[in-house]
């Protein structure tokens, strides 16, 4: 008896069935390795310049431009400048001869002397009214705050040169009205411009007159932002207003005192526009500061070698005495 030839067609479950129970033991394809993130060429098939890695750099490139053009390169030019005399097309290498002619010249010291009893008169004296301005301003007993703070701080909008003509028709010997006054409760005239010393109480008091305000409502700010329970808590334990003025309202202001201390001092060491619209560093150069003798240098006699010297030597000195005052007053830890 023969048989017949099976039929080796399966049932479709059957095939599946046997395709999966094959298919367990296979393994994947693997994944080809990732070597970076490639920028994708633009429509054009060139690359995009405007990447998320490149727009941050793209956005401070003009600041930076600004920053080397019109800062970076004068301070290095400047530089250059001071290792030199003459000047145009006789402009020759020096090296460090404008520095050693400073340290011997006696105007210097005279501009570096008259700017340093300015500073040393001045600034204690604004920041000192300033402050006693700010805390009569920040007590509630005061009526119309709003007003008051308003006419401390306009002085500080005026520009320098305008302040300067008009002190100096306030301080004219013979028409000022400063010498008006002192004339009603019988004091002589005073030469405000023309006497040495006299000068520079004039200079003292346009300087004072106008940043005094200005120290004021940073006082003031500084005053509100210390908290109430301070002080309530120091008068529970029987503490005066004195004592809560160097127990807590000075420590508390100790960074606002210390910024308007650098910046005043900068600015003093700095002054240039009273004195030259005033006195013209005069008389007998006892309102020269160290920026008009400068100034004299650089634009009058065109010696810009040395004038840039001095702005070094002042840019140093501003340095100094500015890192020995945040060394001095800075917080303690």
């Amino acid at each position: 008896m023969s048989l017949a030839p099976s039929d080796t067609t399966g049932a479709p479950g059957d095939a599946a069935a046997t395709g999966l129970s094959a298919g367990r033991g296979a393994r994947r394809p693997a994944a080809p390795a990732r070597t970076g993130r490639r920028r994708q060429p633009g429509p054009s098939g060139r690359r995009r310049v405007l990447t998320r890695g490149s727009v941050p750099y793209l956005l401070i490139m003009p600041a930076v431009l600004g920053f080397a053009v019109f800062k970076a390169y004068p301070i290095a030019a400047s530089f250059w400048i001071s290792l030199t005399t003459g000047n145009g097309d006789s402009e020759r290498f020096a090296g460090l001869a404008n520095y050693r002619r400073l340290v011997g010249d006696p105007l210097f010291w005279t501009a570096l002397e008259n700017t340093a009893l300015i500073l040393v008169v001045q600034v204690p004296l604004m920041l000192g009214l300033a402050l006693l301005v700010a805390l009569g301003l920040n007590s509630t007993r005061v009526r119309l705050r709003p007003l008051w703070r308003l006419g401390v701080f306009v002085p500080s909008l005026t520009g320098l040169v305008a302040a300067g003509v008009m002190f100096s028709v306030i301080l004219n010997r013979d028409a000022g009205l400063l010498n008006w006054i002192l004339s009603l409760v019988g004091v002589d005239p005073v030469n405000w411009l023309g006497s040495p010393s006299w000068a520079r109480v004039g200079i003292v008091l346009v300087l004072t007159w106008h940043y005094t305000g200005y120290n004021a409502v940073m006082y003031l700010a500084g005053l509100q932002g210390i908290p109430k329970e301070l002080h309530e808590a120091a008068m529970v334990d029987g503490a005066g207003p004195v004592r809560r003025f160097f127990s807590i309202t000075l420590p508390q202001l100790r960074p606002i005192l210390l910024l308007t201390v650098v910046l005043s001092t900068i600015g003093t060491l700095q002054l240039f526009d009273e004195p030259y619209v005033l006195t013209g560093g005069g008389p007998d150069n006892a309102t020269l500061t160290v920026t008009m003798y400068l100034y004299e240098n650089g634009f009058k006699y065109f010696d810009f070698g040395y004038a840039s010297a001095l702005a070094y030597a002042l840019a140093l000195l501003v340095s100094v005495l500015g890192v020995l005052q945040v060394r001095l007053m800075g917080e303690r830890r």
